[in-house]
């Protein structure tokens, strides 16, 4: 069975009540691939606001989750209040919480596994330093990545892997058609042999870093990309361009 097309816009920590409203005024309105799942994250606090305002059809994810259900943890947020708000998803293990919040890996692992029991779908997200890259380090970094995860839950139906190279986030810098497709193909390999062929098979796996209008046509084309995980660009009319770039 064909992988549905995923595409998630994350708009980091970025935008205003006027803006964001803007932005889902022009995702109503467009004209988006019936056959493309598409999911927003906008910061924490305009959550609600986009459930509501959004048209059916295209979910809301949060870009963080804590991974206990309740309890006192001043400033996070649990699965279950995400579920009962009404947002589907949520993100687990971007770079910048890895780099910036000091995220480790069992950590991501075990919020990843709180989102799953709690009813959520996540995009774990994964990737590699340019350093990693140019010591041929980027297949073992994200496989541990993946393999935290794997240590706590067999079942991936609900996981979206975001593949995103850390030197291109945000720089304008893009990893290769070539490039991405490669390490897609490898993270298949060890959905394969780690956790089922079936689970290999159905997984998607998408290309985040500097994803635009201009490029993700072609990286749409590759075999084992399934879609994008869009920053910078989700914030711009063109985001309905990439959404679009299967079509």
């Amino acid at each position: 069975m064909a992988r549905q097309f995923f595409v998630g816009g994350n708009y980091k920590m970025n935008g205003t009540i006027k803006s964001i409203q803007d932005i889902i005024h022009h995702l109503n309105d467009a004209k988006l691939d019936p056959k493309t799942e598409v999911v927003i994250a906008p910061p924490a606090l305009y959550l609600l606001l986009a459930r509501e305002q959004l048209r059916q059809g295209i979910e809301v994810a949060a870009q963080n989750v804590f991974d206990k259900p309740n309890g006192a943890f001043t400033g996070e947020i649990s699965a279950e209040q995400l579920k009962d708000s009404g947002i589907g998803w949520t993100l687990t293990g971007h770079s910048e919480r890895r780099v910036i919040m000091g995220e480790q890996d069992n950590f991501i692992a075990n919020k990843t596994k709180a989102a799953l029991d709690g009813g959520l779908g996540v995009i774990l997200c994964v990737g590699e330093t340019l350093e990693q890259r140019e010591s041929n380090k980027t297949i073992d970094v994200v496989t541990t990545q993946l393999k935290a995860v794997a240590d706590q839950t067999k079942d991936w139906s609900k996981i979206v892997v975001a593949y995103e190279p850390v030197w291109a986030i945000g720089t304008g810098k893009v990893a290769t058609t070539e490039q991405a497709q490669e390490v897609h193909a490898e993270i298949r390999k060890w959905l394969s042999s780690t956790i089922s062929q079936g689970a290999a098979d159905a997984t998607r796996i998408i290309y985040g870093g500097s994803v635009n209008e201009k490029n993700c046509r072609d990286l749409a084309q590759q075999p084992d990309i399934d879609g994008f995980l869009v920053g910078g660009a989700s914030l711009k009319p063109a985001f309905v361009d990439i959404i679009n770039s299967k079509a």
